[in-house]
């Protein structure tokens, strides 16, 4: 498997969001927990939508998820309570019925999380469907060519 890029490629669109860590972040060596960066990704992911394409929860009213399939993180080094981190997120690819997402974590612009993850749309009952064509083709619109 290739290691995440600690940037995204040219011409990706992307979304940045600005995350003060909380005391509770943080584990029994002061340094953030490796779970708590899952939920960085979450928020980064959601603002990509919003900002881009449409809000989440336009998907959420029509019965409609993007169910994680795959997650993967490498971690380059850790931070502690009250770091500023910089969670930055890109579409990577978007076919038929799911969709990936790149990220970078960052801290005083040296990464500190690259990770990716895939997403399969599904119904409200975790039967897997295909995204609706005009989502589709607008989430198409946001990857970088080549």
């Amino acid at each position: 498997m290739p290691r995440r890029l600690a940037d995204p490629p040219p011409g990706a669109v992307t979304s940045t969001i600005d995350v003060r860590v909380p005391f509770y972040d943080t584990d029994a060596m002061g340094v953030v927990h490796h779970a708590r960066y899952v939920n960085y990704l979450e928020l980064a992911r959601v603002r990509l939508l919003e900002e881009h394409h449409r809000p989440y929860t336009d998907y959420v009213e029509r019965g409609l998820h993007f169910a994680v399939t795959r997650l993967e993180l490498d971690y380059h080094r850790g931070v502690g309570f009250d770091a500023r981190l910089t969670v930055t997120a890109w579409l990577t690819w978007v076919r038929g019925a799911s969709l990936g997402v790149g990220y970078v974590i960052a801290a005083a612009g040296a990464p500190v999380v690259t990770a990716m993850t895939e997403h399969a749309m599904v119904e409200n009952d975790g039967r897997p469907r295909r995204i609706p064509p005009e989502d589709r083709r607008g989430l198409q619109a946001l990857v970088a060519e080549g």
